[in-house]
């Protein structure tokens, strides 16, 4: 129901659009509040993918070196290591905030999208760790061994190996992080200004101070959440597959 309210009230123009009608189609079906949205969210937008693509690709590339060395390279403290990792997932956004910011401006990447790829895929370390460590605990052992046997290195066996069994596990870890990434808003709005800031701070930025145009706002809601419902509509049955497979399995 919530998303039939807002598809109709996008459809709609500003004077058709109150709490009474919120329920009636439209009796025309207006556009142009989507081509209003679109012109200004598009900057964004494209903020948006620049941050979500890099911070994606990199979170899953280091989260499954991790849980492929935490899984089949076990040496002393490796649990004790993978604890500490773990730890990241429960320290709250709101905790870091402040030595976050003093550390970006310090290295100079306060105010960047290099700077929120950076944040983005230290904090999400921790769970693609976690997931790519319970994926590779399904692959044998014996695998591992023999390569080793084979004169394969640490590197080899990575790359000729792991990763081409683990495309499933690539492909859950990029949804999960695609959508939290591009869904994030806190660290987007207190790290980036105006024009570096990604698309859902620009949404926010849409309801405007005097009149509040909800057709406006709808479409634009729809346009941020097209990203990632495209993702899920092409490789949905990959992350469920990847899922079974025992990705996030303990």
């Amino acid at each position: 129901m919530p998303i039939y309210v807002i598809l109709v009230t996008s459809l709609k123009p500003l004077d058709e659009v109150s709490l009474a009608t919120m329920w009636t189609l439209p009796s025309a079906i207006d556009f142009s509040s989507y081509s209003e949205a679109f012109t200004k969210l598009a900057p964004n937008f494209m903020n948006s993918i620049y941050l979500v693509v890099p911070a994606t690709l990199l979170s899953a590339l280091l989260g499954a070196m991790n849980g492929y060395v935490l899984s089949k390279w076990k040496f002393k403290g490796a649990n004790t290591i993978f604890t500490i990792i773990l730890f990241g997932m429960f320290i709250p956004y709101q905790s870091i905030l402040i030595p976050l910011i003093q550390f970006l401006r310090t290295i100079d990447l306060y105010n960047t999208i290099p700077g929120l790829v950076l944040v983005h895929v230290v904090y999400g370390l921790p769970i693609t760790t976690l997931m790519f460590r319970n994926f590779y605990a399904s692959i044998p052992d014996s695998m591992i061994e023999s390569a080793k046997i084979d004169g394969a290195s640490f590197l080899g066996i990575f790359r000729h190996i792991i990763i081409p069994l683990s495309i499933t596990g690539f492909v859950v870890v990029a949804i999960w992080q695609f959508t939290n990434i591009w869904n994030e808003f806190l660290f987007a709005v207190t790290i980036t200004t105006s024009d570096q800031q990604p698309v859902m701070v620009a949404l926010q930025n849409l309801s405007g101070s005097q009149i509040v145009q909800w057709n406006v706002q709808m479409a634009g809601a729809l346009l941020a959440a097209l990203p990632t419902l495209l993702v899920y509509i092409f490789a949905g049955k990959y992350f469920v597959r990847g899922l079974l497979a025992g990705s996030v399995k303990g």
